[in-house]
């Protein structure tokens, strides 16, 4: 389906524009702090990995962080882990592909979300259009996209199958991102999937960060073996399903955990 509203994104970003993408992504990111650390309980696990490679990963190398999705919130919810140094810096925070059906129907909505750093992408397009196109150039630049290869909320929480449109990222970046998984338990207690969707207090919240990887060896074996583009794709995604499949049962032993604790 078509984008309803006209393309966000300007060619050129100006100086006001900048500006006030930094003041959405400042204020957006400070509630997430205060929701998720303040009015709720947060426990993260290995945050120290991620904040390394947000400030500290070599210039021009791009970071793609990838989690299960369990919450209309997520992002911005998800962030909350994050620093103020982090969420008020503007070049080192996230890109992420948006459902356009929900986040850009309106003029005003489109660039609210767009000044975000939120990409609209149609869902039964396909991997390739516009929006993904994007966020590939946002990868060959370096910077952090972040995606959750569900492609939806996963309303039952059981295995569903990852989008490939992760695959076509991996697959055509002129660079090799640094690939960080991670998997939280508890956002869908903050904000319910059900009406009427004002987030809660006083619940628990954990967040698993898994080891950093590449994909770099499995893209060139791939490429070797003279696998077409839809191999190739396939046999990416289910290479970082099975990545962030790992931590799940970790991370929800740790929450079990963590909601005894009084």
């Amino acid at each position: 389906m078509p984008l309803e509203v006209k393309w966000p994104f300007p060619r050129a970003p100006s100086l006001p524009w900048n500006l006030a993408s930094r003041l959405v992504m400042g204020l957006v990111g400070s509630y997430s702090c205060f929701w998720t650390r303040y009015m709720n309980q947060l426990n993260v696990h290995n945050e120290d990995v991620l904040y390394e490679l947000i400030e500290k990963r070599q210039p021009g190398t791009p970071l793609l962080t990838v989690c299960n999705h369990q919450s209309c919130m997520d992002d911005p919810h998800l962030w909350g882990i994050l620093k103020l140094r982090h969420v008020w810096n503007l070049q080192k925070m996230r890109w992420t592909p948006t459902a356009a059906d929900i986040c850009f129907t309106q003029e005003l909505h489109s660039r609210f979300f767009s000044l975000g750093q939120c990409v609209p992408v149609c869902r039964g397009d396909g991997v390739y259009q516009k929006g993904m196109d994007y966020i590939l150039e946002k990868l060959n630049r370096g910077d952090w996209v972040h995606v959750f290869p569900e492609g939806k909320v996963n309303m039952t929480q059981e295995f569903m199958r990852f989008k490939w449109g992760i695959g076509r990222l991996l697959a055509e970046c002129r660079l090799h991102p640094i690939i960080v998984p991670l998997w939280h338990v508890g956002m869908n207690d903050v904000l319910p999937n059900a009406p009427p969707y004002v987030p809660r207090t006083g619940q628990k919240i954990t967040v698993l960060i898994g080891k950093p990887f590449s994909a770099r060896p499995l893209l060139e074996r791939l490429r070797a073996e003279n696998k077409s583009t839809m191999e190739m794709r396939k046999a990416l995604t289910d290479f970082i399903q099975e990545e962030i499949q790992t931590l799940k049962e970790q991370a929800e032993r740790l929450h079990q955990t963590f909601k005894l604790q009084s």
